[in-house]
């Protein structure tokens, strides 16, 4: 199958400034290409940063703060329709690598008002292969995301291999998983705002189920990262060296076995080069989509219709 060279950047966006977290992404592909990466990965909601304050905002009490910080985020999200993300499709085709990478996405078709969780695959060509939208937005991620669709979750074919992502705990639901896993994903991607070792326990599980290479791509956030004039900052990050999420990047191997990182409380990009001929040798004992499958017993039906396909009657 060939060997990848995979760069999981973990660094801290420059929150809630979408230009300026573009231009990191951009300095960091560069910085992944002088290192000869085939594919950069970004966290989940990397431009222009994870919504961290639903977990400490009061329900019901903080409502006003709730609508100011909403609308920065707002202010600062990616519209696909635009030319918002031009410069990192054009560093995915000079420096011919491919990107993962989390967004705050804009609705560009129907309400032109909600915000989703996307992961967007950029081709080495600089070419959008596919946007995936976060299918159950986290308990209180809700007060922020609408619901995705399945028209996203699929395995995309790239010079780095074939890939599949999904964010956060959408790699909990065992049907979402085996939606890449009957594609025959070989480099299963899970960029989030989860940390620990419960979380990396649980990627672990992803290896030996799916006997694909898993990428852990933690988000990376300390309460100096939040910018002064964030609204509520003093309220809710009170202590400026609180790392409020530590990151936990991470290589997985098929099988389960950690091969770099986790790279924790530290700003950076984690390397490895990884052999894509191990995933043949390992699914030969189990392949979840293949051999052990029974297709005969069991049978999934996944909805492709997008969102967007909406009929009006004349």
């Amino acid at each position: 199958m060939g060997m990848t060279k995979v760069a999981i950047v973990q660094k801290a966006p420059v929150f809630l400034d979408k230009e300026k977290s573009i231009e990191l992404a951009v300095t960091s592909v560069k910085e992944a290409a002088a290192m000869d990466s085939d594919l950069v990965v970004f966290t989940e909601a990397f431009i222009p940063g994870y919504p961290a304050w639903v977990w400490r905002l009061r329900p019901g009490g903080d409502w006003n703060l709730s609508e100011e910080l909403y609308k920065r985020l707002f202010d600062n999200s990616v519209n696909m329709e635009s030319d918002d993300l031009l410069p990192l499709y054009e560093a995915a085709r000079e420096h011919a690598v491919t990107i993962v990478c989390g967004i705050e996405e804009r609705d560009s078709k129907l309400s032109r008002s909600t915000l989703y969780n996307t992961l967007v695959v950029i081709g080495a060509d600089g070419s959008l292969l596919n946007k995936h939208r976060k299918l159950m937005p986290t308990n209180p991620e809700r007060m922020v995301w609408g619901f995705g669709d399945a028209s996203g979750l699929r395995v995309v074919e790239t010079p780095a291999g074939r890939i599949g992502a999904l964010p956060c705990w959408e790699n909990y639901m065992p049907l979402a998983r085996y939606a890449l896993y009957s594609q025959g994903v070989e480099i299963y991607i899970a960029p989030t705002y989860d940390s620990g070792d419960g979380w990396i326990g649980s990627l672990q599980h992803i290896a030996r189920e799916g006997r694909c290479w898993v990428l852990g791509c933690g988000n990376l956030m300390r309460a100096s990262d939040i910018p002064d004039d964030l609204p509520g900052k003093s309220q809710l990050y009170p202590d400026p060296e609180e790392w409020v999420n530590p990151g936990d990047s991470v290589v997985i191997a098929p099988g389960g076995e950690i091969v770099a990182g986790p790279l924790r409380k530290e700003s950076g990009i984690l390397y490895f080069d990884l052999d894509r001929g191990k995933i043949d040798s390992a699914r030969r004992v189990f392949d979840v989509a293949g051999h052990y499958s029974r297709p005969d017993i069991f049978q999934l039906h996944v909805n492709t219709r997008p969102q967007s396909s909406v009929e009006f009657d004349n």
